[in-house]
């Protein structure tokens, strides 16, 4: 695989405190990838950290999350791309094994790793290697893997809800060259494309079984405010009522609401 086959792009929101450490993981890696910053809040934090780290920074105009990611993969230029979140981690090994499945699993739409959570609380961080949330997440992601080129196997797991952890997540650009994320959802796109990907898409889901990734939760993300709005649950609602007859979705709403205590 040629050395500009990879992208990593960074999303970056307002003025981060995790930012530039979020810059140096990326740039960590064991093989190389492209990497450019795109952002639709322009400020001198983000430009200086551009500068600083001699990385392209991409302005575009603030809608949505969906409409941000759509945006910052329009300027990619390789085969695959990571949408990196500023607040998050990579271990140096991520690039590597990720392209490491894609030579294994060609046909692969998209390459997913395990992950570990960084829990930021009154300025205390926690690393959480394993809770029941990531527990039930990673058997999920193992069952999923069991049959992850068909569509009907992967609908059924994605119909008990969203095992895949968005910033883990590297795009085969060719295989999903019409793909765009929902640009109205505010929490729920990642796993409402999960499920056009698996649904619209021929080919594989590919699950790399290590933690590869450090998610960091902490008050100020988006996943945290858009739980104590309600958004979170009200879309989640709406992807179990794709998936299943509304009593069922009822029914299946009061259990997953229960995961989301991991970021309280």
């Amino acid at each position: 695989m040629s050395r500009k086959q990879h992208t990593m792009v960074i999303c970056a929101y307002g003025i981060s405190t995790y930012l530039e450490e979020c810059i140096q993981a990326v740039k960590n890696q064991t093989v190389f990838s492209e990497i450019y910053i795109y952002t639709s809040t322009p400020n001198d934090h983000i430009k200086g950290l551009a500068e600083k780290y001699h990385l392209p920074l991409y302005l575009g105009q603030r809608k949505s999350i969906g409409a941000d990611w759509n945006q910052a993969l329009s300027h990619c230029e390789t085969d695959f791309a990571t949408i990196v979140h500023q607040d998050d981690l990579y271990d140096k090994n991520f690039t590597e094994k990720v392209l490491e499945s894609f030579v294994a699993n060609p046909e692969s739409t998209i390459v997913y790793t395990d992950y570990k959570e960084l829990k930021v609380k009154e300025d205390k961080t926690e690393l959480i290697l394993s809770n029941q949330n990531l527990k039930i997440k990673r058997l999920m992601l193992k069952t999923l893997s069991l049959a992850s080129g068909n569509k009907w196997w992967r609908n059924r797991v994605l119909s008990l809800g969203n095992p895949i952890c968005c910033p883990a997540v590297t795009y085969n650009m060719k295989a999903l060259k019409s793909f765009k994320f929902n640009e109205e959802m505010k929490t729920s796109l990642d796993w409402f494309a999960w499920y056009t990907i698996s649904s619209d898409y021929h080919g594989k889901f590919s699950y790399v079984d290590q933690p590869l990734m450090l998610h960091r939760i902490h008050e100020e993300s988006e996943t945290s405010a858009t739980i104590s709005d309600n958004t979170r649950t009200k879309e989640d609602l709406y992807m179990y009522q794709l998936l299943w007859p509304k009593p069922i979705a009822q029914l299946l709403i009061k259990f997953y609401q229960k995961s989301q205590n991991s970021n309280n």
